[in-house]
């Protein structure tokens, strides 16, 4: 693997051509690379890999930023490469330089700056793109879950509104021309004939609103966003998330201890990699008791202390500490914990369209519930 400082000295004559040409103009101008719009988890993920696979063959990384987008349109991607690869030039390493682009995820920055200060950067570029391509295979299957039902309800809401403002306006009428005005039970029922209809009505009407919300949502990377902090706050997915910030502690924290670095340092770098906020808290107070000289506990007594994850897990990271492949069993703890998030989400998102179908289904039958009440008034007023 080529160390980042070999990048540095790298002469910037090379953004002449292809990829690195709006970075080589921009640093002769004195001015910085526009930065490019966030990128989604395909884009990052195909990142990742291309890099990946460039540094193993010995390609230098400034070189490999900028031999990702050969040939390639002016694509978001491209131009976040050619923003990245202005600022190798410049002499910064890879993780400041995807920074000071805007374009990249703030995990997937912490985690590349861990694997250049480690020497692991090519095992967390490629471990980042499976990551990414998971996400984005997620999202995909979440955005086909939430359209097609999405469209649904907005005929739904139309076909409900024109049944209850249209049609049971016109049931009333008839019932008033045929029975000469409304006796106590026919009142009723027709009462709640109205009631059930504007019910439904409204009830679609905010599932028809949700759900073209999150299927807007979805499609862009800051709506992604603000969709998994939601996630995290849902009892369905509250698990899920955990796990997948479990997932991200883990692999950053195998790659300090990787390089050298005690446990302590370990798991203080790597709470900067997850922000979710009750893991941060469990893992400030594990690492309070690692540090404090009156308990001085181990990593693995931290973690079942504080019930970072489940003591089984724990027991693997303390035979990793008693074998010194600490480090690996973090990693294979990581892939872990992805796996069972990425199979909760899946769980969830399976179930979304079958929700919807069952409330269309309910919003259908109250409708048809609406409409008939007035007509059994109706006959039980003529009867």
């Amino acid at each position: 693997m080529t160390d980042t400082a070999t990048n540095r000295t790298e002469t910037p004559g090379r953004g002449a051509s292809t990829g690195g040409a709006a970075g080589a103009a921009s640093e002769q101008a004195g001015t910085r690379v526009p930065a490019a719009a966030l990128l989604d988890g395909a884009e990052v993920a195909a990142f990742c890999d291309g890099c990946a696979v460039m540094l193993a063959a010995g390609i230098q990384t400034d070189e490999a930023v900028c031999l990702i987008t050969e040939g390639m349109g002016p694509t978001p991607l491209r131009r976040a490469c050619d923003a990245a690869y202005a600022e190798l030039c410049r002499g910064k390493s890879l993780a400041d330089a995807l920074r000071a682009t805007g374009a990249f995820p703030a995990y997937a920055v912490t985690l590349i700056g861990i694997g250049e200060r480690s020497g692991r950067l090519e095992d967390v570029l490629r471990s980042l793109s499976v990551y990414y391509d998971e996400e984005a295979r997620t999202f995909a299957r979440l955005r086909s879950s939430v359209a097609y039902p999405a469209g649904l309800l907005c005929v739904m809401s139309v076909i409900l509104a024109f049944t209850v403002v249209g049609i049971l306006p016109v049931f009333l009428n008839v019932y008033d021309e045929l029975a000469g005005g409304l006796t106590g039970g026919s009142f009723t029922a027709v009462g709640v004939g109205i009631v059930v209809g504007w019910v439904a009505l409204v009830v679609t009407l905010a599932a028809c609103v949700v759900a073209l919300v999150a299927a807007f949502a979805v499609r862009t990377p800051a709506g992604q966003e603000r969709i998994l902090a939601l996630l995290e706050r849902l009892p369905a997915t509250r698990d899920a998330m955990y796990q997948l910030a479990l997932s991200r502690f883990c692999s950053a924290a195998s790659a300090y201890l990787a390089s050298g670095a005690d446990s302590n340092t370990a798991v203080h770098k790597g709470m900067a990699a997850t922000a979710h906020p009750l893991l941060h808290d469990r893992l400030v107070a594990a690492h309070a008791a690692m540090v404090d000289p009156a308990r001085g506990l181990s990593l693995p007594q931290a973690i079942v202390e504080f019930e970072v994850f489940d003591p089984v897990y724990a027991r693997m990271l303390a035979i990793g500490s008693r074998t010194g492949s600490m480090d690996g069993v973090l990693e294979r703890l990581s892939a872990t914990f992805f796996d069972a998030a990425v199979e909760q989400i899946d769980r969830v998102v399976d179930a979304v369209e079958p929700v919807l179908a069952a409330l269309l289904t309910v919003s259908v039958g109250a409708t048809l519930v609406a409409v008939m009440l007035p007509l059994v008034g109706m006959l039980g007023a003529i009867g």
